[in-house]
């Protein structure tokens, strides 16, 4: 069932980015007024995927990833996924444990391919929604077949993608959270971040800015790659967690007279 299909760029229905959460409302309430399967959600030039439940429920990008890997590697075991920094930490649990080789990427969908390339990688992706199937594919991103893939998938089961989606791992977390910054200084508050520590007993990433790993969950900054901006993301265990992780990052961004 075909929903804001015609090509109009002035983007009357709402604005082409498939991660915000406003912009899947018309789809949400289609998929639970037609009582669809799922639905399928595109960016403008269709490189991104995102999908909802029978229920309206959102999967996220590296949710679903967590859903394709174990596909892909259960047919490739011991093959490589790559995976941004942004994503749930669960994946590397869930590519480790289906028999693959979870490889962490900067944020970027050049940065993914290029680490899948350099890891003969069989799935690559990152949470806003580029996912790259190099297993009956050609390693580029491409929202309408990996959407054929999560049909392949639900097609060949008898439970419904929400009942799929419940064998892995869920926590707490926050969507990207931007902080407005002078785009001279951005990479330069993230050096003086890391450079000052101060964010507890976690184990420290700077891959692509900023990623502090703790025993419950993970808080990362980094300087955004297309606009005057730093990106924060946090996911723990709990609500309580979070807010810890939060907090801390609070309290060193505060230092530099910035706040979210």
């Amino acid at each position: 069932m075909p929903l804001h299909c015609d090509v109009d760029g002035s983007f009357p229905n709402h604005p082409p980015d498939p991660t915000v959460k406003e912009n899947l409302a018309d789809l949400i309430n289609t998929v639970i007024n037609e009582g669809a399967d799922l639905g399928l959600a595109f960016d403008g030039d269709a490189d991104r995927l995102m999908a909802v439940t029978h229920d309206g429920t959102i999967i996220w990008p590296d949710q679903l990833l967590m859903l394709f890997a174990k596909d892909v590697v259960s047919r490739n075991p011991g093959s490589a996924v790559v995976y941004d920094i942004k994503c749930t930490r669960h994946l590397n649990t869930v590519i480790s444990n289906y028999g693959g080789r979870p490889v962490m990427s900067r944020s970027g969908h050049s940065f993914v391919k290029a680490k899948m390339s350099e890891n003969n990688a069989i799935l690559g992706g990152e949470l806003s929604g580029h996912i790259c199937f190099n297993e009956r594919w050609f390693g580029f991103d491409d929202g309408i077949y990996a959407a054929a893939r999560l049909i392949e998938i639900v097609g060949s089961q008898t439970e419904t993608l929400a009942d799929l989606m419940a064998e892995f791992p869920v926590s707490c977390w926050t969507p990207e959270i931007r902080v407005p910054v002078a785009e001279a200084s951005k990479f330069h508050v993230i050096k003086n971040l890391v450079d000052e520590g101060g964010f507890g007993d976690g184990t420290i990433t700077t891959l692509d800015g900023l990623r502090v790993d703790y025993a419950h969950g993970w808080g990362l900054i980094r300087a955004s790659n297309t606009t005057p901006s730093l990106t924060l993301r946090f996911e723990a265990d709990d609500e309580a967690r979070l807010a810890e992780i939060k907090h801390l990052f609070r309290n060193q961004l505060q230092n530099h007279n910035l706040t979210f």
